[in-house]
């Protein structure tokens, strides 16, 4: 949801490696993308549960409150389609030990998922729940995802992963698990605009996150023609190509 700049204390990353995005900047769309599928073919969308490798013993000082920009991030953006209690939550926290040790986070966050899965069948006994998981290269995410799709590949309809390599990298190709996709992107444009190649949203919803990406990225200050523009813009061309 929102870039860690690549900060680091040592060996340990504080959520992340992308130094493309300023720290605690919002990716431009992401909550459009996020409600856009989350309300895709349901009669209301659900809301964003969260995964994260914050530890729960630091929670005091960690805790992600409703205060903070992701939160009123997601309910401005709910609410602005009429649905006002739209956004994130539940908060599924790790613990030090994932924060200290890399390797642990992907596991704790596939846990977490089953958590989240068990608890849904119990509070909502006959939804038809699916799921689809975000998350990005730098974090252990894909090692949660592949679990989800082994796992559970009847209730997780698709993975995404944020591709935070180098922009000299190419982002990797789209693959299954299961019949599954993992969908790589470098922006929630394009995201989206693979979301629309396997059914997952509409040319519409495609059309909204593209304008909520440009939108953000203009109230935060990025001039046309700047790096993060013409990334948008290199995936707006793939939506417009197709």
């Amino acid at each position: 949801m929102k870039s860690s700049g690549g900060v680091s204390i040592g060996s340990i990353n504080l959520g992340g490696i992308d130094t493309q995005y300023s720290r605690g900047s919002i990716y431009p769309g992401v909550f459009e993308f996020l409600y856009q599928i989350t309300s895709h073919d349901a009669t209301m969308p659900m809301n964003v549960a969260l995964l994260t490798a914050r530890a729960e013993e630091f929670k005091e000082s960690l805790e992600i409150k409703e205060n903070s920009k992701i939160m009123v991030k997601a309910r401005e953006v709910g609410r602005k389609h009429g649905v006002g209690k739209w956004g994130v939550g539940p908060v599924l926290y790790g613990s030090v030990q994932e924060w200290v040790n890399q390797d642990n986070k992907g596991r704790r966050k596939f846990a977490n998922f089953e958590m989240l899965r068990e608890k849904n069948l119990e509070l909502l006994p006959g939804l038809d729940i699916q799921y689809v998981f975000v998350g990005d290269t730098g974090e252990k995410d894909e090692e949660c995802g592949e679990a989800m799709l082994r796992y559970y590949c009847e209730d997780v309809v698709a993975v995404f992963m944020h591709f935070v390599g180098g922009r000299g990298e190419r982002v990797p190709s789209t693959r299954l698990i299961n019949g599954r996709p993992v969908i790589y992107y470098r922006t929630i444009v394009g995201a989206a605009v693979k979301a629309l190649k396997f059914g997952l949203l509409e040319r519409e919803a495609v059309m909204s996150v593209v304008e909520a990406a440009r939108g953000d990225l203009k109230e935060a200050g990025e001039a046309v023609g700047s790096e993060k523009f013409d990334d948008v813009e290199r995936d707006v061309g793939e939506f417009e190509a197709i």
